[in-house]
């Protein structure tokens, strides 16, 4: 992605696992990390699946029916199929650090060697099963993760529930129908069949017909399995936090950060969104944005606050997603905090580049911005006008309808955006922020831009609605005059989008492009008809602005998938769950028109 001229002059080299800084040490991994513990206990699970469908061995039921009822034999080898499903369940939940699951793997390990013994003398098993428990006990050090506190009791409840159904249901089937009974077993014996068919052993009732038994174990088996799974999800389910635990303290203070420090990221202020949380560095000079989403740990931006004390802001947050067990991801860091996270242990790669415009050095001359200046005539032509005002200085009543047209032109019910969105309009705490309201001949509102304040002479565009039914060239209208009018407020630079992989594009118009480099570009151009990947590119391309890097920070490359799912929830191109969309996921879209006198 960058070319490396290009990575040498910022300092960055690329390498196998992403892209490293220069003159960092290289930090050996212990020899048995989580992962290794997670693949070795799903190793152990398959292993103990397989030798539940092989045969026993041969003469050791003849041994064990001497000391054992063959129930016994029989409820040992399915609760071994079982406990071989969890080990491989549980390797997830390991990889996360969860103390719940190396808990629950070590129960696994200890019964399974009864298990292994009980269902056929298979001592070969019961000794991996042995191997596994001292392997776990060795490494118990990596497993310190929390557990929601209230996990085990929701975990208890589902088992409590399910099991309770499904022996309930057991009973149910034997009761309507004894006449399918051989003999006359009382309540006891039917209690002890469907108790038993929980865990898929076979019970002491004899029926006339074999679909009868069937439907008895089938209905008890998975009601039973559904117990045993129903509690261990929810036993090693993400520990949740709300953006509810951000005080209106802390919102103070992050943005006297801001105020002294606000200049070094167009990101920053976005990090006053609603539904982000903060972690201080210990002296409270420095913070990191993020929201969990999905089990990762999502922050976004440089850290905020004095650059000394950003690794201590850093450590504090991968110390807490550790503690938590979730992943540690950063999206859309720049140069300098990338080299922090780096320095962190987290690998960093380039992701995309941002347009910053220089207004000063802005016009409309020139053969290279003649599709901007035509478009910008053609809506002047039509009779359009903007204006661009700071919101404190917006009256009311017209501050009100740049929040109803904000509402009106948005595309969809969902509020999209999270690293580069504020999710709020007409707030009247952001009076800094710049609106540019487009209004056609009649005075009618077509079209609202906000940007946030970057610094004292900085502006980030956060929020881009149009009129569908207006000219084109509504949006190069506003943006132009934007930039135009940007000295008179102070402002010497804007942060437009953020283009996705620009460089692969840029590089594939190019001459030279070799057959790997357009075979990704027709990749990408394929995944923009889902996602605006290339036209956001070209939207920004088209006003010449200078291209800035921003990075992606991960663990390792295994945990790419599950980072690219939290951040395409937190961009909202995935839904988050059912209880997060009624409450508007992502902070607000836009507030209530009645603080502004309007209902």
């Amino acid at each position: 992605m960058v070319g490396l001229s290009e990575a040498a002059d910022d300092g960055l080299m690329t390498s196998h696992g992403g892209t490293a800084f220069a003159g960092e040490p290289w930090r050996p991994r212990p020899p048995l990390t989580r992962a290794g513990v997670a693949r070795l206990v799903q190793a152990a699970g398959v292993f103990t699946i397989l030798t539940w469908l092989l045969p026993p061995r041969r003469g050791g039921l003849e041994v064990l029916a001497e000391y054992l009822p063959m129930t016994g034999v029989l409820t040992a080898r399915a609760a071994t199929a079982v406990s071989g499903a969890l080990l491989v369940y549980l390797g997830a939940g390991l990889r996360r650090g969860k103390r719940s699951a190396w808990r629950l793997a070590v129960f696994l390990a200890s019964i399974g060697m009864v298990l292994h013994i009980a269902k056929g003398l298979d001592f070969d098993a019961a000794a991996v099963s042995g191997a596994l428990l001292a392997m776990l006990v060795a490494v118990h050090g990596q497993f310190r993760a929390v557990t929601d506190p209230r996990s085990p009791w929701r975990a208890l409840a589902a088992f409590a529930g399910f099991a309770g159904a499904g022996f309930t249901l057991g009973m149910l089937e034997i009761a309507l129908r004894p006449n399918r009974l051989v003999g006359a077993p009382g309540v006891r014996l039917w209690a002890e069949h469907a108790a038993l068919g929980l865990v898929g052993a076979p019970g002491p009732l004899r029926f006339r017909h074999a679909l009868g038994a069937e439907a008895v174990s089938l209905t008890t088996g998975a009601f039973g399995l559904l117990a045993v799974g129903a509690a261990t999800v929810l036993l090693l389910r993400h520990v949740r936090r709300d953006a509810d635990e951000r005080t209106v303290e802390q919102d103070h203070r992050l943005r006297e950060l801001l105020r002294r420090y606000g200049t070094a990221d167009s990101l920053g202020y976005f990090a006053l969104r609603r539904d982000k949380l903060l972690m201080w560095a210990p002296s409270g000079k420095a913070a990191v944005p993020y929201r969990v989403i999905n089990g990762v740990s999502l922050a976004t931006g440089d850290p905020i606050g004095d650059q000394d004390a950003w690794s201590q802001a850093i450590d504090a947050w991968l110390a807490d997603s550790a503690r938590h067990g979730w992943t540690p991801a950063v999206l859309g860091c720049g140069p300098s905090g990338g080299r922090s996270y780096r320095r962190s242990g987290l690998d960093v790669v380039e992701i995309g580049d941002e347009a910053v415009v220089d207004a000063a050095g802005f016009s409309l001359e020139g053969r290279p911005m003649r599709a901007v200046r035509q478009a910008v005539a053609r809506a002047r032509r039509a009779g359009y006008t903007s204006e661009v005002i700071r919101q404190r200085d917006l009256p009311p009543a017209a501050l009100a309808e740049a929040v109803r047209a904000a509402r009106q032109f948005r595309d969809g019910p969902v509020e999209r955006g999270f690293s580069m969105a504020l999710s709020r309009i007409g707030d009247p705490q952001d009076g800094d922020c710049v609106l540019v309201l487009c209004r056609d001949s009649s005075a009618r509102l077509r079209g609202v831009l906000q940007f946030v304040p970057w610094g004292d002479d900085g502006l980030s565009l956060d929020l881009m609605r149009g009129d569908r039914s207006a000219v084109n060239g509504v949006m190069e209208l506003m943006v132009v005059s934007a930039i135009e009018a940007a000295p008179g407020l102070g402002v010497g630079r804007l942060s437009l989008n953020f283009a996705v992989l620009r460089s692969v594009f840029a590089r594939a118009e190019g001459l030279g492009a070799g057959p790997v480099l357009r075979i990704w570009h027709r990749l990408l151009r394929l995944a923009s008809r889902f996602w605006q990947i290339e036209s956001l590119y070209r939207a920004n391309a088209k006003y010449q602005p200078e291209w800035q890097s921003r990075y992606l920070c991960f663990p390792t490359a295994r945990d790419l998938p599950r980072i690219a799912m939290a951040v395409l929830k937190a961009e909202a191109f995935l839904p988050t769950g059912w209880r997060r969309a009624r409450r508007g996921d992502g902070g607000a879209s836009v507030p209530s028109l009645e603080p502004l006198g309007v209902r």
